[in-house]
């Protein structure tokens, strides 16, 4: 059936004959759902929740249940007319393809993609979860250890509502949130080359010896001397951002997991996100490195957050995808969700802009990457002036404020071992992802940065 045939009409089902449609189809849209009814009070609609697996049909009478599954059939193998208008299903097909190859390749176990324009989502997942100790199919609820994405899903977020409020100010320098944090020019260090990774420290804290707790990472950040000076060069680190944890901490009088938990998934509904992930969602966190013949599972991945305890503003994070989707629509509506307003619209224009200081080749906003040796999903085609960030695990989020797109892609790219690598397919499915828009021209860009030269103007 192709994108633009109509939809078979329901099967007409006597009164007596109630049936209940459970759906968990991965490609179900709430119209969708209303559309499977067919405006007949005898179906009913007894489950939307968001699943690789197929639909179930689950009869209270079995009469004409055949019927109506041959029509349901026939409904979800076509292909949606609003999805049709807005992505290519050629360039979908390609990413597809590129992500089984992938896993074909050994690049990683699975994944689970998301890719959305205007409220219109093309969402799958693709491989296992898990391979050991035992296989585990994936699945679109899948929770992944978001690894470095927590610097711009908890750490940026949260400091930029401080700076909202009037609690923190970005070019204040450091220590009127940290007085320890003083010594070979460090006092020079502000709020804002924290947040672009221009603060000259070095990319991270040693692990090698058994200490434990945020508070001695922060007496080892702030004995750490200098790699450069202030603002003048761009160096990606870790202490930068568990740092702006800290500094949340301190100014809200709140430990930096139940800040973001209450100010920000709380508001944007993002129910599988968050630091220390309970009991009850370990089946379905994916697994990360085998160490001593049993993987990392709903333990941070990263060394140094875990000797902090697994809560970090660098890293510590579990998210699914369905979650990250609602935090990307959050930002390309400049702030707001479903009615919920957490950012004024200039904030997050300020952070999605160029902070970096004139003379530094990598283009960096207030946490989030915009042109960087980073920057790889934003593929051949997006325009510069849209940002993302990426994870160490192989997660990935790339935001278009120009065509209103988002691609997600998460991964436990280092399951089983750390020899997986998806940095060439995170680029490819940012370049797919454009490609795949029907109706945008990103030749033509208004506002889009240059390509070439220097520095954003």
């Amino acid at each position: 059936m192709s994108a633009t045939s109509p939809r078979p009409s329901p099967p007409f089902i006597n009164g007596g004959e109630k049936l209940v449609v459970r759906t968990v189809c991965r490609k179900t849209t709430a119209p969708d759902l209303r559309a499977v009814s067919g405006g007949n009070p005898n179906v009913r609609i007894e489950n939307n929740r968001v699943n690789s697996c197929p639909f179930v049909v689950k009869p209270k009478r079995f009469m004409r249940a055949g019927m109506l599954l041959v029509w349901l059939l026939a409904w979800f193998g076509a292909e949606s007319p609003l999805r049709a208008e807005v992505f290519r299903a050629d360039k979908l097909a390609a990413m597809d393809a590129a992500i089984t190859n992938a896993i074909a390749d050994g690049k990683c176990p699975g994944g689970v993609l998301w890719l959305e324009r205007n409220g219109t989502a093309y969402h799958k997942a693709f491989g296992s979860r898990a391979l050991v100790p035992a296989r585990e199919v994936m699945t679109e609820d899948t929770i992944f250890d978001a690894a470095s994405l927590t610097k711009v899903v908890a750490t940026t977020p949260a400091v930029m509502l401080l700076v909202e409020r009037g609690l923190v100010k970005l070019d204040a320098p450091v220590p009127t949130y940290l007085p320890e944090f003083t010594g070979g020019g460090k006092e020079a260090v502000t709020v804002r080359e924290l947040l672009t990774h221009t603060s000259g420290l070095p990319p991270d804290i040693e692990t090698k010896s058994d200490w434990h707790g945020q508070a001695e990472a922060i007496r080892k950040a702030c004995a750490a001397g200098l790699q450069s000076k202030p603002g003048t060069a761009f160096k990606y680190s870790d202490v930068n951002f568990f740092l702006l944890g800290e500094i949340v901490r301190r100014v809200s009088h709140t430990p930096l997991e139940v800040f973001v938990r209450r100010e920000i998934y709380g508001p944007l509904k993002m129910t599988d996100t968050g630091y220390l992930p309970l009991p009850d969602k370990i089946p379905r966190i994916a697994p990360t490195e085998v160490v001593a013949g049993k993987p990392w599972r709903g333990v941070v991945h990263d060394p140094t957050a875990r000797h902090m305890g697994g809560v970090a503003g660098h890293a510590g994070l579990f998210t699914t995808a369905p979650d990250l989707a609602r935090y990307a629509r959050m930002l390309v509506n400049l702030g707001e969700l479903d009615g919920v307003r957490l950012f004024q619209p200039e904030t997050v224009r300020l952070m999605t802009r160029v902070q970096t200081p004139p003379g530094i080749t990598a283009w960096r906003g207030l946490g989030w990457d915009i042109n960087s040796p980073f920057s790889g999903p934003r593929g051949d085609i997006f325009p510069l002036g849209s940002y993302g960030h990426t994870g160490w695990t192989g997660g990935s989020l790339w935001i278009d404020p120009y065509s209103r797109t988002f691609v997600i892609f998460l991964s436990n790219r280092n399951h089983p071992t750390e020899a997986g690598s998806v940095i060439a397919l995170r680029q490819r499915l940012g370049t797919l992802a454009a490609e795949a828009v029907t109706d945008f021209d990103f030749t033509k860009v208004a506002g889009a940065l240059p390509r070439g030269g220097e520095n954003a103007p």
